[in-house]
């Protein structure tokens, strides 16, 4: 099996120390380090520190941008459908998070 050094990323956690190794390298380049990546399959931010601001941020960033576009719309539509868009679009993204961050899952 080939690594593709494109696609491939290198984190250390390390919340405490600041460690200095070597970067990894393969015959085709570099493998990059980095201090986050997100995990595309659950959609969480993981953090070198095991810091959540940047998950939370990133969530944060979704839902207002769907409070957005849901109030770009009230005007045209009742309070049940805004109620209704909300329940359905904007909170299971926000509790979708919440239980990532709880469980770990």
């Amino acid at each position: 099996m080939q690594v593709n050094s494109a696609k491939t990323k290198e984190m250390i956690i390390d919340p405490l120390a600041k460690i200095n190794l070597p970067l990894l390298t393969t015959p085709l380049g570099n493998i990059e380090r980095v201090s986050s990546f997100k995990l595309l399959r659950v959609g969480l931010h993981i953090e070198s520190s095991l810091s959540w601001s940047t998950h939370v941020n990133s969530i944060l960033k979704k839902a207002m941008h769907l409070q957005t576009l849901l109030s770009q719309t009230i005007f045209k539509r009742s309070n049940n459908h805004l109620l209704h868009d909300y329940t359905s679009v904007i909170r299971p993204v926000l509790k979708y998070s919440a239980r990532l961050a709880l469980t770990g899952n």
